[in-house]
This record gives C-alpha cells, structure tokens and sequence, in this order.
C-alpha cells in the first residue's frame, strides 16, 4: 500500500496520499477530519454520482448546491459566489467525467471565504488545470472503483499537501490508532489492503498510454460527430489536461434519450447516462434540513440530454467507427 501511496502522489504532484477503503470513504474522512460542527455547510455540484451528496450527509455537514456550466459540466463560479452564507464551511468541486473544475476560478472565491477546498476528483486521475493535478488544490478524493481509469477493485485516496491533514487522516483510517492501542481519536477502519494496492501498480506503469488512446478515441468520435445539428460534443478546455473518463454528449432537443440508448444497444453500441437527475432530485432526499435545494436549470437541463459514449483504451480498431456510424444513423444522420 505505501508503493501505491508513494507512486499516486507522484503521479498528481501531491506531498501527500493516504489509501482508503473506497472513495466515497475518501470524501467522508476528507470532511470529518475538518471537524465541522452541525449545520455547517458544503457547496458543492448537484450533477455527479450521488456518493458526493452521502459523503456530505455521512459526515455530519449539510449540502447546499450551486449550479453548473455546459463547457466542463463542473461548479459555475458564479453560482458559487451566489450561494456562500455564514454557515459555508468547504467547497467541494466535483472534477466530473474526466476533465477537472475551473480551479482558478473557484480557488480565490474560497480563499475570500476562508473555505476548506475538498475536491471530488473520483473520475479524474492524472487530470491537470493549467499543469497542476486534481487533487493538488485542496484535499483531493480519489476512487478506484472497478469502471475507473486505474482500478483496485474498489478502493479510494485522499491527497494532501498538508501534513497534519496527512497524519490526522492516517490515523482516523486506523480505528483513531497512531501506534498499536494508542487511540488518539474516535476513527474508524477506512484501510485498503495491500493485495488490492498490488492490482493497481501494473496499471500505473502503462497509465500514459492509456490516457492517450483515450484521448485519441476521444478526438476521433469528435471527428466523426461534429457536423450532427443540436448534438453538443464535450471538450477539453484551454489550460486543462482531459483524462476521459467518460465521452459525455448532450443529445439534440427534443430526442428522446432512452430510445436513443436502446437503439445504440440494438446496434452492439453501448451507452451510459450519468447522470439522469440532480442528486437532490429523489425523494429520499426531500425535505431534509441538511439537503438545501436552490434553483440549477444547468445542471437540470443538462442532466436531462446527457448520454456517455465509448471511449475507453479497449476499443478496436474500427471500433470508433461503428460508435460513431451508429450514432448518426440512430439520429438519422447516416
């Protein structure tokens, strides 16, 4: 586990990396090692994998949402800035598909107010803003969970700069122990064990080579799919190094999307909708005190169209093509 440890941190250019169990137990650590008090609030993007929301709600905080933009599908920095009150404690930007959040945006908006950074950077290993890992800005929470781009299995990491976050979080993963039956802190067992850090080195050694055949998958459905009329195609954006976790287009207006996914199905073309409706939006989640809903039409109009692609370094050749045929004959444009 320390080799794992050792070579993530170098991969992101963190000081710091402390393996965990998976990485929703990443976010849950990250915000109780802040020893936030109740009803201290979260803001963080109601467009990701609903881990984000229970990680909050684990902890003990209460979420609070800002909308997003169509350019990353990442935190709006102006909707942030919007939604700051005097009971807003973290900023957790949720680094979403593969492509990190605009940092440099959302860093000074937590510097003026005095915010801990806790960044969601479960899809976005290797991802860089402006030559600088996700992960690197605050505290980062990674997973590594079998459908990520480096897997353990299921597993997770926290980076840090900090090494008093570093050590309090190794000690909270370790039942509170800083040495055997020396409890310095109510923990909990949040350990990875070293045979599933031993699935993920092999990994590590080849992972450039993966990024850039999804990266080259990635250009070459972009390619293929740039002249559909409505069809929104991701993008990487300047200063941001895109990993591509995920191929995420926003079908044309008016298609219905779950015809459309049955069609590519029928076609031997696999597609995913991630995700289909704001965290918040489920009624398991209504009415509660320590879930705050305020109006996101981004994230709602987005979520509405969203449909994710192949894109992975397994596709073969041709494969690209026949996604991308399949695409345009589904929306009549073959």
């Amino acid at each position: 586990m320390a080799e794992f440890e050792s070579r993530f941190a170098e991969l992101i250019g963190a000081e710091h990396a402390v393996a965990v169990n998976n990485g929703t137990t990443a976010l849950v650590a990250a915000i109780q090692a802040l020893d936030l008090q109740p009803g201290d609030e979260v803001i963080t993007s109601p467009f990701t994998f609903i881990a984000t929301l229970n990680a909050i709600l684990q902890a003990g905080a209460t979420a609070r949402f800002a909308d997003i933009t169509t350019d990353d599908f990442c935190l709006d920095a102006a909707s942030v800035q919007a939604q700051v009150t005097e009971r807003t404690k973290v900023l957790m930007p949720v680094h979403l598909y593969g492509q990190a959040a605009d940092m440099t945006a959302l860093m000074p908006i937590a510097a003026e107010h005095g915010l801990a950074v806790v960044e969601d950077a479960a899809q976005a290993h290797g991802a860089t803003i402006e030559g600088r890992g996700a992960g690197t800005f605050g505290t980062g929470c990674f997973s590594f969970y079998a459908t990520k781009n480096l897997t353990t299995g299921e597993g997770g990491m926290i980076t840090t700069n900090d090494a008093v976050m570093a050590d309090k979080l190794r000690v909270l993963r370790n039942q509170g122990m800083r040495a055997r039956y020396e409890y310095v802190m109510a923990g909990h067992n949040y350990r990875l064990t070293d045979l599933q850090a031993a699935v993920v080195l092999p990994q590590l050694d080849t992972y450039a080579d993966q990024v850039a055949a999804r990266r080259a998958n990635a250009a070459g459905l972009s390619e293929r799919l740039a002249d559909i009329e409505g069809l929104v195609l991701p993008t990487e954006r300047a200063g941001r190094g895109h990993v591509w976790h995920q191929y995420t287009v926003l079908l044309p207006e008016g298609v219905d999307r779950g015809g459309f996914v049955d069609a590519l199905a029928a076609a031997g073309v696999g597609a995913g909708i991630y995700y289909p409706k704001p965290v918040y939006d489920y009624d398991t989640y209504r009415g509660r005190s320590d879930v705050i809903v305020t109006e996101t039409p981004v994230a709602d109009a987005v979520a509405a169209r969203c449909v994710s692609l192949p894109v992975h370094q397994h596709l073969q050749p041709g494969d690209v093509d026949t996604i991308a045929a399949a695409v345009r004959s589904v929306l009549g444009q073959s």
